[in-house]
């Protein structure tokens, strides 16, 4: 059943990815191009957790689905959330920023020494990682600390500018505030999917990753719905 609702989750964030891509070829958009490199993450960490759950885990299985679902894809979610909400110059330093961390994210994902990976669940990041690595004889951050990092400051910046916007345009824009709404949910499913790998539940998490797909692409074309234009009742046709 895990397995099933993986695929499902995967194929939705595909099929968003896609739909973004386009969007950004049609009118290319800065938040739209990062909210598809985000959501091509989201949907490379999907279905390497469908891997995992069918065939087994394996060092690269599991190193692929945490970095780019834990470590790569909220960051990427909050610059696109960013260049949306805030001043052009700002969000280009904020996605500079995120390039440089995901970065090093990266190097501490594939230098990590990764502990054994049970076969028969999804394991837990402490399982596998620690909050720090040793190069050189120097302790460095680990993949623990950037996931941590990354999910922390990635989600309250993703609600932070949503709520905001969804107060900014509640009376002018309805459709904007609908679809920031659905974006805050879909950003906060995979949290709380996340939590149930310490119980082993991996239909849980899959099914998390689906609900969070489906919300944040339902979130993204209620946002971008064209405003139906009210007409006064006393003005000429």
């Amino acid at each position: 059943m895990e397995s099933a609702l993986t695929v499902l989750a995967a194929l939705a964030a595909t099929g968003f990815t896609i739909d973004l891509a386009r969007s950004y070829r049609t009118r290319p958009r800065p938040h739209a191009g990062v909210w598809a490199l985000a959501m091509a993450l989201y949907a490379i960490a999907t279905w390497s957790l469908a891997i995992g759950l069918a065939a087994g885990w394996g060092e690269v299985s599991f190193k692929s689905f945490y970095y780019f679902g834990a470590i790569a894809n909220i960051p990427l979610l909050a610059a696109g959330s960013v260049y949306l909400n805030a001043s052009a110059r700002f969000a280009r330093r904020f996605t500079i920023g995120v390039g440089v961390f995901l970065l090093l994210g990266a190097v501490a994902v594939l230098t990590a020494p990764a502990a054994s990976v049970l076969a028969d669940r999804v394991p837990e990041g402490s399982e596998v990682f620690g909050y720090s690595i040793t190069l050189g004889g120097i302790n460095l951050p680990g993949p623990r600390l950037f996931a941590a990092v990354a999910g922390g400051v990635g989600t309250v910046t993703i609600i932070g500018f949503s709520v905001a916007a969804i107060w900014r345009t509640r009376r002018s824009n309805p459709n904007v505030a609908a679809g920031n709404l659905l974006i805050v949910l879909g950003t906060l499913a995979p949290a709380l999917g996340g939590s149930l790998t310490a119980i082993g539940e991996a239909g849980g998490l899959a099914l998390s990753l689906l609900i969070g797909a489906v919300l944040l692409w339902s979130g993204y074309r209620v946002a971008t719905r064209p405003q139906p234009v009210s007409r006064d009742p006393g003005s000429p046709t």
